[in-house]
């Protein structure tokens, strides 16, 4: 019931798009976009070809002007920002959102949702069959670590695991000496009291353990897996 209201809500979301016409991926977006694709049979048009262009450092569209807003939806020739999400069906632009949101298509939605490290959630859910996930631009960092894993399945796994340790790992470090730190707040330890990590590691480490844990996350992102406790860092950004 609760995914079922999740899903309406971020159905919701979703504003008409302007018919523009999808860009070609360029190599120098790698950071900044990522597109994936998926073929669905409609018995009206046949088979088309969806796309979900997802531009990481956009605005959100709450926060543009009205004036910007009006070049995103109806002037394509004068537009100079790119929404967070577009759904395009061959090729010409339907829909815009915010992420995360949801895009009705044939047979059911597209689900697309964000986290801090790049996506926690690209795939089709249709009415009467299991989830499955779009398939990603070759060219884009999804689609390079998908080649990885088609070729080297067995590096592919040891590297999943590895970045799955390293969270929990991250967590059971780093949680009580957040806590700490809080605690030490005079707000905070008036109403809670104070804490003490058993743990205290040196700033060094504590550097090397964000580091490791932004590498581990952004593989997450990359092979868009989450989990609410191994991603917990990320998990809040999936919940609206």
């Amino acid at each position: 019931m609760l995914d079922s209201f999740r899903r309406r809500r971020r159905l919701r979301r979703a504003r008409p798009g302007d018919g523009s016409a999808l860009r070609d991926y360029r190599p120098w977006q790698l950071f900044t976009r990522t597109l994936f694709t998926l073929e669905l049979e409609d018995e009206e048009r046949g088979a088309s070809v969806y796309a979900v262009d997802v531009h990481f450092m956009a605005d959100e569209l709450d926060d543009l002007t009205e004036d910007s807003l009006d070049d995103l939806t109806e002037d394509s020739s004068k537009r100079s920002e790119a929404p967070p999400v577009a759904l395009y069906r061959d090729g010409a632009q339907l829909q815009i959102a915010d992420p995360p949101v949801a895009f009705a298509v044939p047979g059911g939605a597209i689900e697309v949702a964000t986290s801090l490290y790049g996506l926690s959630r690209m795939r089709y859910t249709p009415e009467d069959a299991p989830a499955r996930t779009l398939t990603p631009h070759r060219w884009s960092l999804e689609g390079w670590r998908a080649r990885f894993g088609r070729r080297f399945p067995r590096t592919s796994a040891a590297v999943g695991i590895l970045a799955i340790l390293v969270l929990l790992v991250g967590l059971v470090l780093g949680v009580p000496q957040i806590a700490e730190v809080i605690t030490q707040i005079d707000l905070v330890a008036e109403h809670v009291g104070t804490f003490t990590s058993p743990v205290s590691l040196p700033v060094w480490a504590n550097a090397m353990m964000l580091f490791a844990g932004i590498l581990a996350a952004t593989e997450r992102a990359l092979t868009l897996r989450h989990h609410w406790l191994i991603d917990a860092d990320t998990t809040w950004t999936s919940l609206a």
